[in-house]
């Protein structure tokens, strides 16, 4: 039976721009390194990446993404920094509470987001989506 994620895995191109972008621009904790990938903490989260020369980066157009857990109190700064940095936005927020939809170096799609599995039902609840029922 699972029982939670135990890490997540990013196929990157280029491990010391990835480490800046992950390190240095969002904030996650270096705990191991060698000469094709890291291991990064978010939190408790155990994040790795691995070089992998035959990643090619191909934009797509779902949704699927990551979301990154931050304090309401930080999420501002925290956006701003990555705008700066000319960090790309992939998608506008349409729900409940702050998000950010951005691109890390490699494509990939992640999201800053501060608000909890409760305020995201409760805010379905309001909206009256009709297909949805709470189990």
């Amino acid at each position: 039976m699972i029982n939670g994620i135990n890490h997540i895995t990013f196929a990157i191109i280029n491990l010391e721009r990835s480490l800046d972008f992950y390190v240095n621009l969002l904030g996650l904790r270096l705990v191991g390194k060698w000469e094709k990938g890291a291991y990064l903490l978010a939190g408790n989260q155990w994040i790795a990446l691995n070089v992998d020369e035959e990643r090619i980066i191909e934009p797509t157009k779902d949704y699927t993404h990551i979301a990154f857990n931050v304090l309401s109190s930080d999420f501002k700064s925290l956006k701003e920094k990555l705008e700066k940095a000319g960090v790309k936005s992939f998608k506008e927020n349409t729900s409940e509470g702050e998000s950010f939809y951005f691109l890390d170096p490699d494509g990939h799609k992640l999201e800053l987001h501060y608000n909890t599995l409760e305020d995201r039902l409760k805010w379905v609840r309001e909206n009256n989506w009709s297909t949805f029922k709470h189990v």
